[in-house]
């Protein structure tokens, strides 16, 4: 199948009070975790193209090798960039993505309007919808000051405003990568519910790894419509991997099957988590 309207895909979600999921791919075997996770449960995915995997293959590769696996499944998938720097976005509209995310929250705020809206009219003009993040979002296990790091209300207006971004990634409490013991903090759903009044777009959540399914719900309830979650998947697979390797010598291609199929199975509860189980565009349209 094609890559389906990623608009269409937030917007169903908004209109049925769910989200959907985005997730990394790493190899073919994750790439394939995600696609027959999409299917089997008949659940639209974002497949991201992220910071992992673009050093390791580079854009193009990354992509080819996405759109390769997913054209030959009926997933209802869109190929996303994610944190996309200017040079990447662009190579993205070339390729053939149909949604990015560029991320100029490292810049000062001016100058992160003034190169965002450029990409905004870059992307509208091939019909490319575009994600951009504003606030910081620490490492698990960073001591901050989570005022310091909120996406401020204020601002999250006037950058919607003057860019014509589609959809706004957030910080409210949220951290990268999830390690076990470490306790996260609770997000902040009042700031959501404030974002969401001045903006009057769907929010987007990095970082969704470790949240509480009550956490889930509030922000969907508060207008979150894209969750980015990757280390709950990667733990996934890498338990898979190792629990193979752990019996002795083994093929390698055996354990990142095992590794594959909890990936699934991970994803899907990710999935139910996020409530798009069963809105694949085809149960959606018959609805």
């Amino acid at each position: 199948m094609k890559q389906a309207n990623p608009r269409s895909l937030i917007e169903n979600a908004r209109r049925g009070g769910y989200a959907v999921g985005a997730y990394n791919m790493h190899n073919e075997e994750t790439t394939e975790a995600l696609v027959w996770a999409a299917e089997r449960s008949n659940s639209p995915i974002f497949l991201q193209v992220g910071r992992a995997i673009i050093p390791h293959m580079g854009v193009r590769r990354a992509f080819e090798m996405t759109k390769r696996i997913a054209e030959k499944s009926n997933a209802d998938y869109v190929i996303h960039l994610d944190h996309g720097s200017w040079d990447e976005v662009l190579e993205a509209i070339k390729l053939g993505f149909s949604s990015v995310m560029y991320d100029g929250a490292h810049l000062p705020f001016e100058e992160n309007i003034a190169t965002t809206r450029k990409i905004v009219e870059i992307a509208h003009a091939f019909g490319i919808p575009v994600e951009a993040e504003l606030g910081k979002i620490p490492d698990v296990g960073q001591s901050v000051n989570w005022e310091d790091y909120y996406t401020d209300v204020e601002e999250a207006r006037r950058f919607v405003a003057e860019t014509g971004i589609d959809y706004l990634a957030i910080s409210v409490g949220i951290v990268h990568g999830v390690v076990p013991g470490i306790p996260l903090e609770p997000i902040n759903i009042q700031r959501i519910k404030d974002i969401k009044a001045a903006t009057g777009i769907p929010l987007v959540l990095h970082g969704a790894s470790g949240l509480t399914q009550q956490e889930v719900d509030a922000a969907r309830a508060a207008g979150v419509h894209k969750f980015n979650a990757d280390t709950d998947l990667r733990h996934a697979f890498r338990a898979g991997f190792e629990a193979v390797w752990a019996k002795g010598d083994r093929q390698l291609e055996e354990a990142m099957a095992e590794g594959r199929t909890r990936m699934i199975d991970a994803t899907i509860d990710k999935m139910k988590s996020y409530g798009c189980i069963g809105k694949s565009a085809l149960d959606a349209a018959a609805a």
